[in-house]
């Protein structure tokens, strides 16, 4: 990733703390039949640095990570499209603004139990309802049948936090105000933007 010094984030607990805020993660391997890509949701286990998830059997993308392959996984967090008439200095040109984070490492595949303490750790983590399977074991079994557990263990994290750390303070407080009256992931980074400028005074 190209990464100047002035978007760069090395905070490791910030980088923990944004991949679990944003848990959706793009996970690519390359291997046999070249690059794969899956889209999953990621568990995030600061304390051990791994990462945890599941995919189908199916997905020839299991084969990479059976080979214990490096994986990149990709945290996109909120973005959006800053226009030129929110600058004082001028002139200037269309930018877009994002918070990204990329965990590298290698994976390796878990046994049912495994499988079952993934599962459901990501209840736990998404179902706000208190939702717990009761189900038939052969039912239950199928449905592990049909999918893989994985771990990744990390060798490297880093993070782009691209929000106008090169303009004035005057420059980002307005890129903040253009942020706010945008989308949903436009406002998420403004109220971004705004702690950090606020955590600056």
């Amino acid at each position: 990733m190209y990464l100047p010094d002035s978007f760069r984030l090395d905070d490791r607990a910030a980088l923990f703390a944004h991949a679990e805020a944003y848990p959706f993660a793009t996970v690519i391997t390359h291997g046999e039949g070249g690059v794969a890509v899956s889209h999953l949701p990621l568990l995030v286990d600061a304390g051990r640095d791994l990462l945890r998830g599941h995919l189908a059997r199916e997905n020839p993308q299991l084969a990479h990570l059976a080979a214990r392959t490096e994986v990149l996984a990709i945290f996109h967090g909120p973005h959006g499209y800053i226009s030129p008439s929110a600058y004082t200095e001028q002139p200037s040109v269309p930018t877009w603004n994002y918070v990204v984070v990329h965990a590298r490492g290698r994976s390796r595949l878990v046994d049912e139990s495994g499988l079952r303490g993934i599962l459901d750790d990501m209840v736990k983590r998404f179902d706000a309802t208190g939702w717990r399977l009761q189900a038939p074991e052969e039912f239950v079994r199928a449905k592990l049948g049909a999918i893989t557990g994985f771990e990744i263990a990390l060798e490297h994290l880093e993070g782009k936090w691209k929000i106008s750390q090169n303009r004035s303070l005057t420059d980002q407080a307005r890129v903040v105000a253009w942020l706010e009256r945008g989308d949903e992931s436009s406002r998420a980074l403004a109220a971004l933007m705004r702690a950090r400028l606020e955590g600056r005074r």
